[in-house]
């Protein structure tokens, strides 16, 4: 198929990519123009994928594709009230991006411990290119997916995280992303490189929102590495406008004993990607996946989890809970791959999913590919609706139908937050989800139907 066949708005993608070049944060670098230059090759040699792409199949994004949108600039500057419910008051720092560039005066830097930095990614590859080069694209897999490859063509600023050898941070490192609506539909391409040294420790949460009501395009990728013995944790939250579009990549790189958990929060956003991709390439690593996708109107959020296990001795969970009213659409397409030099692997995969009326739906698809025989591995998938036994109980006790509902659901979402080590992460996205969850429900709050219900039990 040809790149203009799949591209309709390509002229617009080379123009953006011709005004990059002579701009972005090290054009100089040979090793970085080649990078660029290969992934907009490759870009335009495949074009944005179709249904009919295997990983594709339950998500057409003709939409996007027939959207013409503009290279995003950094946009006016957020107010301080306007950022104010999306801060996070208890992080080490908060580095705040608009439209995918840094912005400093809106961000939060105080020292940070020994062997800890964080700084924006355009000012670190101009200022020491050579701590940049050998994690920067070498992850992700551009010839697999498109947008991966429009990202790396187009990367230009995002976050640089180095938790150094040893080094242990008490507080996550918070990374807030804004889009601002300009005139016409912009496209951000965030990219963002995480270094976890040996035996270091560190929580990282990427979160994407947004200012207006346009139809902007951020399409954001991740490169995590965890080195030997590391223990991260790594939080994307996403709760932009419904009629923007978001694709993400998280490729997470683990070394030998490396404890990585990934945590998911999907609310907004018309057309939403997740995509987690894990390779454990070391002896006894274990990663944790774990994921809340929430939607109504006529959202579409997709969750795709690869999860790689190459060597010995590792252990992998998947866990992901979808909630969908009104007429979203959900998927679920979880791969776990056992290669053949991965014998005593520990894998599990579950989706599970609460459909709130006749025209939600839900496509879930786990899958298993395993080459080693001494491996224990499951997956499994349900769907269903509010249990009217357990609804019945609750109006037993004197709440109202929609107090009870909303206290199923959150419930249900809860199951999501218990996995979730950090206390600071954990309430913040509490309050996201009691806001987001089921936002024109009346009756009691959570809280009091909480309260209602433990005085009846006492």
């Amino acid at each position: 198929m040809s790149a203009t066949a799949t591209i309709p708005h390509l002229q617009d993608y080379l123009a953006g990519f011709g005004e990059l070049e002579q701009l972005a944060a090290g054009r100089h670098l040979p090793w970085l123009r080649e990078l660029r230059s290969g992934a907009f090759a490759r870009f335009c040699e495949a074009g944005f994928p179709t249904t009919h792409d295997e990983d594709w199949r339950f998500t057409s994004v003709a939409p996007l594709a027939q959207t013409p949108f503009v290279l995003a600039d950094s946009g006016p500057a957020p107010s301080e009230a306007q950022l104010g419910s999306w801060r996070m008051p208890d992080a080490a720092c908060e580095l705040v991006f608009v439209n995918g560039r840094f912005a400093p005066q809106l961000s939060r830097l105080p020292e940070l411990p020994a062997g800890v930095h964080a700084a924006s990614l355009a000012a670190q590859i101009a200022e020491n290119p050579a701590s940049v080069e050998p994690h920067l694209g070498r992850y992700l897999d551009i010839r697999r997916d498109a947008f991966c490859a429009l990202n790396t063509a187009f990367l230009e600023d995002g976050a640089y995280v180095r938790i150094g050898r040893g080094a242990v941070l008490e507080r996550p490192i918070h990374l807030l992303f804004v889009s601002a609506a300009g005139a016409a539909p912009r496209m951000s391409s965030p990219r963002n490189l995480v270094v976890a040294e040996q035996n270091s420790q560190a929580a990282i949460v990427e979160d994407y929102v947004s200012l207006g009501g346009s139809a902007d395009f951020c399409n954001t990728a991740t490169e995590l590495v965890a080195g030997d013995g590391a223990v991260v944790s790594h939080y994307l939250l996403e709760r932009e406008h419904t009629r923007s579009f978001n694709i993400s990549t998280l490729r997470i790189h683990q070394g030998r004993g490396a404890n990585v958990a990934s945590h998911s929060v999907l609310l907004g956003g018309a057309i939403v990607r997740n995509n987690v991709h894990a390779v454990l390439d070391g002896d006894g690593g274990d990663c944790l996946i774990n994921g809340l996708f929430v939607g109504y109107g006529r959202q579409h959020l997709d969750n795709y989890m690869r999860v790689e296990h190459t060597r010995p001795h590792c252990s992998s969970r998947q866990f992901y809970n979808g909630i969908l009213g009104d007429h979203a659409r959900g998927v679920f397409h979880g791969r776990i791959i056992v290669h053949q030099d991965a014998q005593k692997t520990d894998a599990k995969q579950t989706n599970r999913n609460l459909l709130l009326s006749d025209d939600a739906q839900i496509d879930t698809k786990p899958q298993l590919e395993i080459y080693a025989d001494d491996v224990k591995c499951t997956h499994g998938a349900t769907i269903g609706q509010i249990e009217p036994e357990a609804l019945f109980y609750l109006r037993s006790r004197g709440l109202e139908e929609a107090a009870a509902r909303r206290l199923l659901l959150f419930a249900f979402a809860n199951e999501c937050l218990d996995r979730m080590r950090e206390s600071s992460v954990r309430g913040h996205v509490d309050a996201m989800i009691r806001e987001n969850l089921f936002p024109n429900a009346a009756g009691a709050s959570d809280a009091d139907a909480a309260a209602g219900i433990a005085k009846e039990g006492q």
